[in-house]
């Protein structure tokens, strides 16, 4: 079984390279983040089209914010929008999280809250819903994945300079103990512990091309899924050309590996940076 996830940062905008990647990768299980859209507008623009690929769809979306979603070819029972717990923010609950049984493995699709400054009300938000996802998690199957922009890079190796994001959301011990407490395995980082890999590029000051990214689009698994990854891998190739997201999907094979162990990212870089003293966009 293939799973990927992928923050499509619009999926209207990405139709043109969602359908044809999916074609190409034939993903069993597909977690989208970011959809951007309502429910009835989703089913209105891609039921058809990814029923005739073979997919089951499921959707939790909030219009121009947010929204998740579920593509399987392989079941899709029991769908649960948002969690046990799952806390709002300034009193409306957003549509940041969806899940099902897909293959006998329980799939959540994940887009955590961002967290925006160290010590805001929305960091404290990413905090306290972090915890009741945990909580959440460790009440439901044994088998489970979690999948999905989790805004947080583990650990330094996963972001191209430490320096450059000193004081910023996303790497913060608080935040970053959140993601261990899960006790789920960062199946990307088993599989390779010592590579640079990145998932995410902001779009500007030519970040991508640079290879100045981070990785925080994650797929986690629960022991009895860790041990049948067979493959876990970037597709850089769908970050490049025109109209891309600015994350890259995640792939991850169960069982068989249809490419082989091709690589932590694919393909890889032609021109990377190590980053030291580059500043974020942001900060420039």
């Amino acid at each position: 079984m293939r799973i990927a996830t992928w923050n499509v940062n619009s999926v209207k905008q990405r139709i043109p390279r969602l359908l044809p990647w999916l074609e190409e990768r034939r993903p069993d299980v597909v977690c989208l983040q970011e959809t951007k859209l309502s429910d009835d507008a989703f089913t209105d623009l891609l039921a058809a089209p990814l029923a005739e690929l073979g997919y089951q769809i499921a959707h939790h979306g909030q219009g121009q914010w947010n929204g998740v979603a579920l593509l399987s070819r392989v079941g899709l029972d029991e769908v649960e929008t948002g969690f046990a717990g799952q806390p709002d923010f300034e009193g409306r609950p957003e549509a940041r999280a969806i899940s099902a049984t897909c293959g006998g493995v329980r799939v959540h699709s994940l887009y955590v809250p961002n967290g925006r400054e160290v010590g805001s009300d929305h960091y404290a938000y990413k905090l306290a819903w972090l915890d009741a996802l945990a909580t959440a998690v460790a009440g439901g199957p044994s088998e489970v994945l979690l999948c999905g922009d989790m805004n947080i890079a583990p650990t330094d190796a996963d972001v191209f300079d430490p320096a450059a994001y000193e004081g910023q959301t996303h790497v913060t011990g608080p935040e970053r103990e959140r993601l261990a407490a899960f006790g789920l395995t960062d199946v990307v980082r088993a599989h390779w512990p010592t590579e640079r890999v990145f998932s995410y590029w902001d779009y500007r000051a030519g970040m991508f091309h640079q290879d100045l990214g981070m990785r925080i689009d994650l797929v986690l698994a629960s022991a009895p899924v860790a041990t049948r990854v067979a493959a876990a891998w970037v597709d850089r190739a769908a970050r490049k050309g025109t109209g891309p997201s600015d994350h890259a999907p995640v792939i991850v094979d169960l069982d068989q590996a249809p490419d082989g162990n091709i690589g932590p990212v694919v393909p890889p870089p032609s021109n990377p940076r190590r980053g030291r003293g580059v500043k974020l966009p942001q900060a420039r």
